[in-house]
């Protein structure tokens, strides 16, 4: 993979950037600064929420699409070398609330993201990355084919396939990119099982005070994984470029994995609060992982999911 400069990450900034392997495309996105208020109050000055929904057929379809063998060649069709130092295969209770998020990307390639089920009024609310949505700053860049598959683990779907009904995102991500993160809404499974009756949901925190050690985890397209299995980084988090950031080096194929605190990585145990998503990278050879402060938007968008 061709290294970027860091003049060129300045450029991107501010529009997602997406790893391309093998013509399978997982994004990540450089790291966005913070802009001014006016800006984000021009593209939120309507509803601050965009919803896309699919319809039932597209659901269908879409549940028809992802075969294992589709979701065994996708892994095998990316390579981002090896995996790094700081992630770990996570080797906890099983997390049944994290999965892998299958779809089909706005340039028509196979990939994938990683997301996690949460506490929801209507019990069918999942969270990842705005990013693994939509692309940034080109509201017609939308992807499809939307499936979560909690529990992924080695080419098991322990707990079935939920396919992706509604998916919201902020206002200012699909106009300004900004605000990297979505809550998805999913269907029933086949035998009718809502998501969260089936694998938990994990609370959310919003407005939680940076600083905190959090184990971010995701299925990062390293080898040699390559994406069949969860791998955590473990840190404390820091205000950097109007986020928040953790030492990581998880990649591709990571993005909207949960940031949870109060949780052992050793173990599995404890609370386990989704208090950001990977969101984005400080290069395409990463040292930090970047995560939205769930704040006011976040809310919005969350809240609008766990009605739908």
């Amino acid at each position: 993979m061709p290294k970027t400069s860091t003049a060129l990450i300045r450029r991107l900034r501010g529009r997602a950037t997406g790893l391309v392997v093998a013509g399978t495309a997982l994004a990540l996105a450089v790291p966005v600064p913070a802009m001014a208020a006016t800006a984000q109050a021009s593209a939120a000055s309507a509803d601050p929420v965009s919803v896309m929904t699919y319809t039932a057929k597209e659901r269908r379809e879409a549940l028809a699409y992802w075969t294992t063998a589709r979701i065994q060649a996708v892994g095998k069709s990316v390579d981002l070398g090896p995996t790094g130092p700081k992630a770990k295969p996570y080797k906890g209770a099983a997390l049944k609330t994290v999965g892998r998020l299958f779809f089909v990307n706005s340039r028509g390639a196979d990939t994938w993201c990683t997301a996690t089920a949460v506490k929801s009024a209507n019990r069918s609310a999942v969270m990842t990355a705005a990013h693994c949505v939509r692309m940034g700053s080109s509201p017609g860049n939308t992807n499809t084919a939307m499936v979560f598959v909690p529990g992924y683990h080695k080419g098991k779907k322990p707990y079935g396939a939920f396919a992706v009904r509604s998916a919201a995102t902020p206002r200012t991500w699909e106009n300004d990119s900004l605000n990297d993160m979505s809550a998805l809404v999913v269907d029933a499974d086949k035998n009718g099982r809502k998501l969260t009756d089936v694998v938990g949901g994990r609370p959310i925190a919003f407005d939680r005070a940076v600083g905190g050690t959090v184990t971010a985890l995701g299925y990062s397209a390293t080898r040699p994984q390559l994406g069949e299995e969860l791998l955590r980084c473990v840190g404390r988090t820091k205000r950097e470029h109007g986020t928040q950031m953790i030492p990581c080096d998880l990649t591709g194929g990571a993005s909207g994995g949960p940031w949870l605190a109060d949780f052992d990585a050793t173990t599995g145990k404890g609370k386990g609060v989704l208090v950001s998503v990977n969101a984005s990278l400080d290069s395409l050879t990463p040292t930090k992982m970047y995560g939205e402060v769930l704040r006011t938007t976040a809310k919005k968008v969350y809240d609008r999911a766990q009605r739908g």
